[in-house]
């Protein structure tokens, strides 16, 4: 999303977040060690509005994004041991994308692509979704993909995140509404050519991506300021956990390592940063109780996590600067709520 929504709520999340941006200042540089799955930074100049990510299944340590809106038909392969871009898909056969917000894999290894933001809140009455095959080499290349027509049963609305069940295929959206919006199920299989009408199955928080495990068994959903995991079973959320989601200067994506070991946040920005957070039970710092970022990225700590902000190399500067953006924004957001009232 290239800016925070207008009006009184746009106002109090426009004064918070430039306030959190004065305690953030700069954060720490990111590691470079040369293994895939850790911190990077997207160092391709063309992206500067990195609003969603897909780890690949075809190619392993490398990324999926995207621009966000006016940008054109375009996806990037980012290589995450050197933040470079090895391949840029052009999308044919889908007109002018709107606002593009999200991307994710399915378990055929199609690329799903969500053209799905709506900035004026819901006033487009119809959203899409476009589909190709993951390219089997990284090169640049033009290829034909789907669109399908999306609409929501219960109106138009603004969302940021899709997620495509890894095991069944079946496709979800999360709308975002500052007091909570939907998580969106949508038919078995999408139909092109026809309106595919996702119903309501659930209530979320604000949310500006989300991911599901590899297994299909879990589903992250995160916002500005913070990120929960979920149990999924059957088509329905279950119990949920917070997750120590880096701060961002604006947090706009989130995916799952391919492995399922660890979860990886995004930013938008010109050289924006990728963190990653190790997820409990999923392999490396899987005996923790709840995610802890890798250390080598930007500020640890979410707003339920104060003390899990950071590992071992360099985590303590990013827990206290963590624990610093969590006060103020607490006293932030609830002295505008006051004033509002």
């Amino acid at each position: 999303m290239r800016l925070y929504p207008t009006g009184p709520a746009g106002t109090r999340a426009a004064a918070l977040a430039a306030a959190l941006l004065l305690l953030a200042g700069a954060g720490p540089a990111v590691a470079d060690d040369g293994r895939p799955d850790r911190d990077f930074t997207i160092e391709d100049p063309r992206v500067t509005e990195s609003s969603g990510l897909a780890a690949s299944r075809a190619h392993p340590g490398v990324y999926w994004t995207h621009n966000d809106s006016d940008d054109g038909p375009y996806v990037f392969a980012v290589d995450s041991r050197t933040g470079k871009t090895l391949a840029t898909i052009t999308m044919r056969g889908v007109g002018e994308p709107r606002d593009v917000e999200a991307i994710s894999i399915g378990p055929d290894g199609d690329i799903y692509v969500g053209d799905i933001g709506d900035n004026l809140d819901g006033t487009w009455s119809h959203v899409g979704i476009y589909r190709f095959p993951e390219p089997k080499q990284l090169r640049d290349a033009t290829v034909d993909a789907v669109q399908y027509d999306v609409k929501y049963a219960d109106g138009a609305r603004n969302a940021e995140a899709l997620m495509v069940h890894p095991k069944t295929g079946r496709v979800y959206i999360a709308s975002k509404n500052e007091d909570g919006g939907g998580l969106y199920e949508g038919p078995a299989k999408l139909t092109a050519g026809a309106v595919n009408t996702f119903r309501r199955v659930d209530e979320v928080p604000w949310v500006t991506d989300g991911a599901f495990s590899p297994d299909g068994k879990r589903l992250v959903l995160r916002s500005y300021f913070s990120a929960r995991e979920y149990a999924f079973e059957n088509g329905r959320l279950g119990e949920d956990r917070s997750v120590a989601a880096p701060f961002q200067r604006q947090a706009e994506s989130v995916t799952y390592t391919a492995d399922g070991s660890a979860l990886m946040f995004g930013s938008e920005g010109a050289r924006s940063d990728v963190v990653r957070v190790e997820v409990a039970g999923g392999g490396s710092g899987g005996d923790q109780d709840r995610g802890k970022p890798s250390g080598s990225g930007g500020a640890g700590g979410e707003a339920g996590d104060q003390g899990d902000g950071g590992g071992e190399d360099g985590g303590k500067g990013g827990a206290g600067l963590g624990a610093a953006i969590v006060v103020g924004a607490g006293l932030l957001w609830f002295a505008l709520r006051r004033k509002r009232g």
